[in-house]
């Protein structure tokens, strides 16, 4: 399957669909019971290059919504109690009023549809908006992805400079750019908070180090060697990280449920390569952090330690 993108001109996406199956997508912001709402067109076809779950419909419903018909999403449908056959009025920009009733309620995917919340036929939607303008155009070809049928594509496209041509992981592949740039940001964010931990650690251990100055002298002084001592700050920062961890990990797993319910945009789940990855740098930070405290603990002279008030 390859997917044409971009706004390509209707007579192009017309001319290709005369000798392929396709689909196009257009978007604009009509008003629905005085709020706003995002409205699509869809040709008849997209059942061959579409895959919806549905509340109440079926694939057919794609290429079967009717003159009058429009598909709804489900989300939409629920907060406004509409089932099949509910009228719609639609006032566009252009101050028309559309009349419509629902032909089927599709489900709306994790990570955001193809379609907005109301989608009649593409001929209906040209009737009363001017000019209107492709977002996608799914063609699904003879032989998949092959260099042909890219060749094939890429004239059809040559005049239009903003249309793109892209293979269905392609696609996927840049839907997924613009949120693990998102993702890279939040790591790069994190490793400052992790940097900025450090010093907190290191300067808790060298004050912890200042007030237990008489009990490592003590602690010395009944047998404790320097290497010991060394290991028992190691274990208190490893400690303290460890905290740092516990609290932190998750209260960022409990963000990250809150915006992700809040934006309606993907899936929740948890990255448990991550999460433990986390848990072994807090550990390594906490080693990291206690070289030179326990350095400094290791070396006190046990009879000025002693006599430490």
């Amino acid at each position: 399957m390859l997917a044409v993108l971009n706004r390509i001109a209707l007579r192009i996406a017309r001319g290709i669909r005369s000798t392929m199956t396709g689909q196009i997508e257009r978007n604009y912001s009509p008003t629905i019971g005085g709020k706003r709402v995002q409205v699509t067109g869809v040709d008849p076809g997209g059942s061959q290059v579409l895959r919806l779950a549905w509340q109440d419909g079926s694939q057919a419903s794609l290429d079967h919504i009717g003159p009058d018909g429009a598909l709804v999403d489900s989300d939409y449908a629920k907060s406004h109690h509409l089932v099949v056959g509910s009228p719609l009025q639609v006032l566009t920009p252009y101050r028309q009023t559309i009349d419509l009733h629902v032909a089927a309620i599709y489900k709306v995917p994790k990570g955001g549809g193809p379609f907005g919340t109301i989608t009649p036929t593409s001929a209906t939607f040209d009737r009363y908006y001017p000019e209107p303008q492709n977002v996608y155009v799914l063609i699904k070809m003879r032989g998949g992805a092959s260099s042909q049928n890219t060749a094939l594509l890429d004239r059809a496209v040559k005049g239009f400079p903003d249309a793109k041509i892209q293979t269905e992981k392609q696609f996927e592949h840049s839907q997924e750019r613009g949120i693990n740039v998102l993702l890279n940001l939040l790591f790069v964010l994190l490793g400052f908070s992790i940097l900025i931990s450090l010093f907190g650690i290191v300067n808790t251990l060298v004050l912890m180090v200042f007030e237990r100055t008489r009990e490592l002298g003590m602690l010395r002084a009944v047998g404790m060697t320097r290497l010991q001592v060394r290991r028992m700050i190691r274990q208190e920062a490893v400690v303290t990280a460890l905290i740092g961890a516990a609290l932190g990990i998750p209260l960022g797993i409990l963000l990250a449920l809150l915006i992700g319910r809040a934006i309606k945009f993907a899936a929740f789940a948890l990255p448990w390569g991550y999460l433990g990855s986390f848990i072994v740098a807090a550990v390594i930070a906490g080693i990291l952090a206690a070289i030179f405290p326990a350095r400094r603990a290791s070396r006190l002279n046990v009879l000025q330690a002693l006599q430490y008030e």
